[in-house]
Parts: C-alpha cells; structure tokens; sequence
C-alpha cells in the first residue's frame, strides 16, 4: 500500500469559517483521507490554522486581547468546530509554533546561501493616519486588470492577480479607510522567483498533466504572465521573525517573514509537531518530507485563490533550498461556493457559517451535501431549498427509509437476529452484479479525486438496494413465501452493512451507526471490493441485530422558512 501525505489549505485564525471554506479545502481532504484509509494506505493528513500577519494582530485589538492569546483562543474555537464536523486530521497544529519559526528560519538560510533571498531598498505605503507601514493585505483600491474596487493589495479575489500596493487605482488603508498615504522606504527580504522560473516551470510542466483543469491553468497560467522577485518579510509585530544571526539589521527592526511565505511551511512544521507529540519518540516526520527517504504521494486541497502560491511561491522555495523537500504531486482545487449567487457575509447575515450550521443540523447533512455539490467545475450557489431537497430525498428517503423499514420490518416479523431464508436467486445475483458495476465507478471517482461524481455513484447504490426492495416487495412476499421475504431482508441487510462501509468517507457518524447494527465481532469498516461485494454475505443469517434510531430527519416548510429568516434567502 501506498503512503500518502494529504494537506488543506490552512484556515485563517480571524474568525470562524463559512461553509465555502469548508468544501474547498478541509472536508474534501478528509474525506479523501477517510476513503484511503480503509484501502489500507497509511495517510498523514496535516493541517493547521495560519495565526500570522495584520489580520491576526487587529482581530486581537478589536477583542482587546494580546496577538498570542487571541490566536490561541481562536486556534481552540476553531478545532472544536472541525471536530464537530468529525475531520479526522492526523494533527491540527498551529503556524505560530516553535516548529514552523525554526524551519522556516532553516529554509530562509538555505535561500540566502543559494543566492535566491537577496535585501532590498524599497518604498513601501506608510499611513499617515494609522502611523505605520501598511501591509500589502491592508491596502484596498481598484484592480488594475478587472476593475473590481475592493481588490486587495497582494491578490485581487476577482480575477486572481497577484498586485502589489502600488499598482492599485484610489488605495486606501483598510484599518481606518484614510486615503492619507504617502510612500516611504524601508527594507526587505525578496525571493528571487524571477531566478528559478525556469526551474518551477520545468517541475510544474512534469506533474500539472495529473491536477485537475482548475489547479494546472491557474498555475499555467501564472508562469506564462512570468515570475517576479517578491518581498517576503513585512513590518510586523507578530510572525516568524527574521533571524538575527543571518540578518542583524534587519532582525534588530523586528522585521518578521511574510505570512504567505511561512504558511506553507507550517505543512512541515506541523508534521513535526505531530511527531514531537508522539511520546515513544517513533514519529519520523522527514521520512514524510524528505523525497529520499520514502515514497510519498503528495496531495493538496484548497480553493481556487491559493492555487498560485502552492504552484509557484512554495514549490520555488522548496527548489531554492536544494534540499530534497517533498513537492506536492496532485494540486485539486475548487471554485467558490456562494450564497444564493451572492458572497457570503458576516456583517449582512447573509450566509452559513461552520459553527452555526453544527447549531441546527449533526453535521453528516452538510458533509454530505456540500460533496455532492462541490464546485469543482464552476462556482456553485447554496440555497436552502436545494439543501432541503437534497437532504430529503437523497439522506432521508433513499438511504434512512430503506435502513429503517428493513431493519424494522425483519425485526417484527422474524425476530432480532438475520433471517435465513432461501438461497439467493436470480434477482440476487442480478443485484450483485450492479452493485459491484456501481462500487467500482464509485471507487474510479474517488480515486481520480471527482467528489461530485463519486457522491452520485454512491447515491446510485443507496438507490439500487431501493430498487430490489420494491421488485422484491417482502411485506407482500411474506404471505405466500416466508423463505423468499426472509432472503429479501437477509439481502438488504447486507446492502445496509454495504453502505455502511462505503459512505463512510462523505457520512462517518451514520456509517458507524449502521455498521454498530449489527453484532460482527470483524472490524467492519474495512473496504469492500466489488468482487466481495457481489456475494452480498459479509452479515449472516443468524448475526445479531438492532433498528437504529431515524438516520435522517426530513426537513418540513416550516424549517425550511426558518432557516432563510435566520440565515437570509434569495437577494430581493
């Protein structure tokens, strides 16, 4: 079996993510790590939340909290909505951690000893109103290139320029709106990409035929528009800082690294932390991230904006150290998830956010949804109305009725154990053969990393086992044959087990309520291959059993219109 280390972008410690947050980066990396696991591949899935730069540091002055306490809260806050979410990361570290200062400080050496980290002279934006250096994330105007008037002044979020400060149209301070800016100068630290594009488009030109369309023609994209040098420390007073023994002048400023050049490194860092938690000491984390120590199948989840740095900045200074850093192998990306065509929005109430969608509903609803509707190909748009229907027809009907009425149904009429019954039939062996087609497309999908192809797969074997039982109809069987509506519900049972095992990467709490149905003594949630599958035996007759409580409860009107007023619906 493989080895595959697996890592979502890192969700910002400023507060609490929305459901777009959620589909474009974590879930899909956990239910892909959930998937490999029970294929037997040992997965290392790494994430963390990014604490650095002038978000973090006014987050905390908004809460009146000192920048390390606030992130720590945050970092803690955020945690236990993931767990909520049951994200089952190997670690959940933190981009503040003595591990990612230490290898990021490591990695900015061996840049500067190569030649590719060299000390500039720049003019940078300085507040006159807020008296201080304006981070480039803290400059706000018009994007020359599309336009769009809130564009930031590292990257637009609309057509996904990289800009620096100066090429803005209008800018203005986003702490306190002054326009008052004037350009002062001061020293800084850039990488100098320019010097290893070639280098970055030769490795980009051998894996980008393996990454999905959206990840390789963004990152073609950025390599055609060319690489150019970028400053990455800035004028903070909290991040990695500058080390002293390699930059004395620059350290004594308190300059520290530029949260997008240390964030990516925290991959490494918390994999070393992960491994510094391990008390027997037997946790290797270079033999994850050294490529001549093992073999590795590196795969990253994030949404659309962070394509460019994982393709280019970070794989640029992985290459610049000329040490042998693991590079990522699949980059899979997804394209917005928006509210109703719109943003989401905190300050209009507009939008679903993790902690508050945890309020209403256990979080196999949305787990389910949001990957049977990932924006993969395109932007897509929630509304409650197709997550209601969704969640009715699909959780509740196809897949909890069909558990529930078996279940109940062989309970009250041949007892709480597995029905014998009849050998299996023709309608069996049909069943078997279409279930083992339907699993092995669920399986490809889910290998090439097709969430939303791989759900309607899945959706199609719930539907199936729905199919045998209405051709089968045992409530109708059982009063001319009692053998053959006993090996009806013997099938369908085994079906259930069937399910259980193979959505328990979209929905593990449900799945583990099915599998704990039944008293196996095995441990069930081990893959079913096609071929197994077929059989339709891994429940015999006589096994134990017991009816679980409702999988799925439906949504009615009435919840359907108390979640647009609290939540907001269509624009007016």
């Amino acid at each position: 079996m493989a080895r595959h280390l697996i890592t979502s972008a890192l969700p910002y410690i400023n507060g609490i993510k929305h459901l777009g947050n959620m589909v474009g980066s974590m879930l899909p990396a956990d239910v892909y790590s959930r998937y490999l696991r029970q294929r037997g591949h040992d997965v290392l899935y790494i994430c963390a939340t990014d604490e650095h730069g002038t978000p973090a540091e006014l987050a905390a002055k908004e809460e009146g909290l000192p920048v390390d306490e606030f992130c720590a809260r945050a970092h803690d806050q955020q945690k236990a909505i993931y767990d909520g979410f049951n994200l089952a990361f190997d670690y959940f570290g933190r981009s503040s951690s003595p591990q990612n200062h230490e290898i990021t400080q490591e990695i900015a050496r061996e840049l500067k000893a190569n030649g590719f980290i060299e000390e500039r002279a720049i003019r940078q934006v300085y507040s006159i109103t807020d008296g201080r250096f304006l981070p480039d994330r803290y400059i706000i105007g018009t994007c020359p290139h599309c336009g769009y008037d809130k564009a930031r002044g590292d990257q637009c979020e609309n057509c996904t320029r990289v800009l620096d400060p100066t090429d803005l149209i209008d800018p203005r301070s986003a702490i306190s709106g002054s326009s008052d800016l004037e350009i002062r100068e001061t020293k800084h630290l850039f990488l100098l990409q320019s010097a290893l594009a070639g280098e970055v488009e030769s490795w980009v030109d051998e894996r980008a035929d393996n990454w999905p369309v959206l990840a390789s023609s963004i990152a073609r994209k950025w390599l055609t528009e060319g690489l150019h040098d970028r400053a990455i420390t800035r004028d903070l007073d909290w991040g990695v800082p500058v080390p002293g023994d390699t930059w004395p002048d620059l350290a004594a400023e308190g300059k520290v690294f530029y949260v997008w050049f240390d964030a990516p490194i925290e991959y490494i860092g918390s994999t070393k932390e992960w491994a510094d938690q391990d008390p027997t000491g037997n946790r290797d984390w270079r033999s994850w991230w050294w490529e001549s120590e093992a073999d590795v199948h590196y795969t990253q989840f994030m949404g659309k904006d962070n394509v460019p740095f994982h393709s280019v900045m970070f794989p640029a200074t992985l290459l610049g150290t000329r040490a042998p850093w693991k590079k990522v192998d699949v980059i899979k990306a997804f394209n917005w998830l928006n509210y109703y065509g719109g943003k989401f929005s905190t300050s209009q109430r507009r939008g679903v956010f993790t902690h508050d969608a945890l309020d209403i509903l256990p979080a196999d609803y949305w787990r389910y949804f949001m990957m049977a509707n990932a924006p993969e190909s395109d932007d897509s748009s929630f509304t409650w109305e197709h997550f209601t229907a969704t969640v009715n027809k699909d959780l509740a009907d196809t897949l909890g009725n069909f558990v529930n009425r078996v279940l109940s149904f062989s309970r009250k009429r041949f007892g709480d154990a597995v029905p014998e019954g009849a050998e299996p039939g023709e309608a069996e062996a049909k069943l078997g053969a279409e279930i083992a087609r339907l699993l092995a497309e669920y399986e490809e999908h889910m290998e090439a990393i097709q969430f939303r192809k791989a759900a309607a797969s899945l959706r199609a074997l719930w539907s199936a086992g729905n199919s045998y039982l209405e051709e089968k109809a045992p409530w109708l069987e059982i009063k001319t044959n009692k053998d053959g509506a006993a090996l009806t519900l013997r099938t369908a049972m085994n079906l259930i087990h069937l399910y259980a095992v193979v959505s328990e990467p979209f929905i593990p709490t449900t799945a583990k309520a099915m599998r704990e149905s039944f008293a196996l003594k095995t441990d069930t949630a081990t893959w079913v291959t096609p071929d197994e599958a077929r059989a339709l035996s891994s429940v015999p007759a006589g096994t134990p059993f017991t009816v679980p409580p409702v999988l799925f409860a439906k949504l009615t009107d009435d919840d359907l219109e108390t979640y647009k007023e609290r939540f907001g619906g269509a624009p007016a």
